[in-house]
C-alpha cells in the first residue's frame, strides 16, 4: 500500500495539511459533506498531536477500499478505551477534550494504540456511494 500522503505534523503547518487532506478526498470523489467530515476528523487528530502529543507527529493517508488516516505522536500516552466506542458527548475541559470524540463521530471507525512512547490513531471512512 502506497500512501497518498505521508508528512510530518508540526505546528504552523495544519492549514496547509488540511488543504492536502481535502484535495485527497475531493480527488477520490467524496461528496462535499463526506469530505468536510473527513477533513474535520483528520484536523482534530492533527491538532491533538500538536496540543497533547508532544508537538510533532506523522500523518499517513492511504486508500485500501476505504480511505484511511493514521497519525502517530510522541506524547506520553493515555488510556484510550473511553474514546474508541464513545457515543455520548464528553464534557469539554480547559484542555479541550473533544478532539478524539469529534474524529470518531466524523469517521466510520477509529482505533487507538497508546503507550509511554506515543499514540497511534487510525480512522477509516467508507468510500462507497451509499456512505
Amino acid at each position: 500500500m502506497r500512501p497518498l500522503l505521508h508528512v510530518a505534523v508540526v505546528p504552523g503547518r495544519l492549514p496547509a495539511l488540511r488543504l492536502q487532506v481535502e484535495a485527497i478526498a475531493r480527488d477520490r470523489g467524496m461528496s462535499p459533506d463526506r469530505a468536510s467530515d473527513w477533513v474535520t476528523a483528520v484536523n482534530e487528530l492533527m491538532a491533538n498531536v500538536v496540543r497533547h502529543g508532544g508537538g510533532t507527529g506523522d500523518l499517513r493517508i492511504w486508500l485500501e477500499g476505504d480511505l484511511f488516516c493514521e497519525i502517530r505522536d510522541h506524547g506520553p500516552g493515555f488510556i484510550a478505551e473511553p474514546y474508541v466506542d464513545r457515543s455520548d458527548r464528553p464534557a469539554p475541559s480547559g484542555d479541550g477534550g473533544m478532539g478524539l470524540w469529534i474524529a470518531r463521530q466524523m469517521s466510520d471507525g477509529m482505533e487507538i494504540d497508546s503507550g509511554p512512547s506515543g499514540t497511534v490513531v487510525r480512522i477509516r471512512t467508507r468510500m462507497d456511494a451509499g456512505a
